[in-house]
């Protein structure tokens, strides 16, 4: 048996010897687009190599809809980018709550890429810490992949506690070829690759179980938002101990970090991502038992605390909240909006955002800045002039 790999841009072409990793792949899953806007620059030559090498693929996308209907256009976008290649199947990476009603908007998501891709297999990658969180409908989906590590020492250490088709054991393995972490995948129930490739009949579809009736509920995340590298730290390294979704490719998108296996003793390390509201849709946050006011508004950064909280959302008494209350968040000052010279560009930011964030225009910060051509093409550690 070969290895299944799911394959980005973090897997830099150049240090990649096909013929020899090639050799070793049963299947490979390569990564098109992180939302609408932010294509993966390596998935034309990871396409082109799976194919030169006769390994067959399916495509993934990481899913940022913020409402129903910029789901639909992501599932467009998505198809139109893969179309051409013609990939054996599609999957939606679930790992960022984008919008409130994950569930809905995943469904619409499927829904219309389904118009497109005839009889190709469609399925869910869903973060494991977040499975029950987002509650989605499986069912929509012809297969489930989900991530579950264990020790991440790139062998098999841990099955997932949920039903899956492929489960993503380790984000550090290695195959010979390319001397870097690589996700590493496994078929789990029966599956074959001619399921996912559909070179073969698929076998009869096998009916998940139910849910364990006694599921414990996840713990409240203690995870940090700051880590402070130390004298022998790696970013995989940091990312499993911390049980990161994405592994050290997540820590290195939320940080801005260009290359993830160079950190610095010292160095301040973002463990979660910042909150970073849209500006075209409503935000709220769903009460858990246990949440106060005062966690919640620091949690998303608000400024004025509580009491902004308290205000915004017409609560008369800020020490009296209920379990499944909803907490607007969206129209708080969570941000400094005063308008800096210049704005430095992170990870999944777009010029509508940026605009939106210090009230300006899209247009005006092309007249501002005459390097942007595209709207659409900013990059990671980009200058902007504001004003």
């Amino acid at each position: 048996m070969g290895y299944i790999v799911d394959i980005s841009k973090w897997q830099d072409p150049s240090k990649i010897d096909y013929d020899t990793f090639c050799k070793q792949l049963d299947m490979a899953i390569i990564r098109v687009q992180y939302g609408s806007l932010k294509i993966d620059p390596c998935y034309t030559q990871h396409i082109a190599e799976m194919q030169k090498h006769k390994v067959p693929y399916g495509v993934y996308a990481f899913v940022r809809g913020i409402s129903i209907a910029d789901m639909a256009q992501e599932a467009r976008d998505f198809y139109c980018r893969a179309k051409d290649y013609n990939p054996a199947f599609y999957a939606l990476d679930v790992e960022e709550q984008s919008m409130e009603d994950m569930r809905s908007g995943i469904n619409a998501y499927i829904a219309e890429l389904r118009k497109y891709t005839g009889n190709k297999k469609i399925g869910i990658y869903v973060a494991h810490n977040r499975y029950e969180i987002f509650n989605l409908d499986l069912s929509k989906a012809d297969f489930v992949w989900l991530p579950h590590y264990g020790v991440n020492n790139g062998q098999i250490s841990s099955t997932p506690a949920y039903y899956c088709d492929l489960h993503q054991y380790t984000s550090v393995g290695r195959i010979s070829g390319y001397e870097d972490n690589l996700d590493l995948d496994r078929l789990m129930n029966g599956r074959t690759i001619e399921f996912f490739t559909g070179t073969k009949a698929a076998p009869k579809p096998i009916t998940p179980p139910p849910a364990p009736k006694q599921q414990p509920k996840p713990a409240e995340s203690t995870t940090p938002d700051i880590y402070i590298a130390q004298a022998g730290d790696t970013l995989s390294g940091i990312a499993a101990r911390f049980n990161i979704s994405g592994g050290y490719k997540t820590l290195a998108e939320i940080n801005n970090i260009a290359n993830p296996d160079i950190i610095k003793v010292g160095q301040h390390i973002r463990l979660k991502a910042a909150y970073n509201p849209p500006a075209d849709i409503n935000i709220y946050y769903t009460v858990k038992p246990g949440d106060t006011l005062s966690g919640i508004a620091a949690k998303y950064h608000v400024n004025g605390g509580y009491k902004e909280l308290a205000r915004i959302n017409q609560i008369p008494d800020p020490n009296k909240i209920y379990t499944g209350q909803k907490i607007k968040i969206d129209n708080i000052p969570v941000h400094d909006t005063s308008a800096p010279a210049f704005y430095t560009v992170r990870a999944g930011d777009v010029l509508s955002r940026i605009a939106a964030r210090y009230k300006t225009t899209v247009n005006n910060l092309m007249k501002l800045n005459s390097d942007i051509k595209d709207p659409n093409k900013i990059y990671i550690g980009q200058k902007i002039k504001i004003k």
